[in-house]
């Protein structure tokens, strides 16, 4: 029996799971299997999958290389009001952004870029 035929229930676990970078090969009559997790609780997830499968983790025949993936923080937002005389470009170039940017944090109120409204208050994100 094919190591990967073994452990097939951990593999599809960790590919519905969200496993990123998922590497899984088969190495002198070794499994292993590499990527980043989403979370502390997929990780687990897995070990609990894997023990499940060889309950008192004897075989020595899997190697789980699974780091949690590092949580990126959402970009910071300033808010701006809008005055008479605004467009997007002009705040997007006061706050060093494109007027793009400011238009795909705003589409809840922005539904035409080139027509913005004095007294809006705009979600201005700002560079990481």
């Amino acid at each position: 029996m094919k190591l990967q035929d073994k452990y097939a229930e951990l593999i599809n676990t960790a590919k519905s799971a969200g496993v990123k970078n998922l590497q899984v090969r088969e190495q002198e009559n070794v499994l292993y299997i590499d990527g980043q997790v989403p979370s502390q609780e997929v990780k687990q997830k897995l070990w609990d999958v894997y023990g499940k499968i060889d309950p008192n983790f004897r075989s020595a025949d899997v190697v789980m290389n699974v780091a949690v993936s590092p949580i990126t923080p959402a970009p910071a937002m300033q808010e701006y009001e809008v005055v008479k005389g605004d467009n997007l470009s002009k705040i997007g170039k006061r706050y060093g952004v494109s007027w793009k940017e400011i238009y795909e944090a705003n589409k809840n109120i922005i539904s035409d870029p080139d027509l913005i409204q004095p007294g809006w208050k705009l979600k201005i994100p700002q560079k990481v």
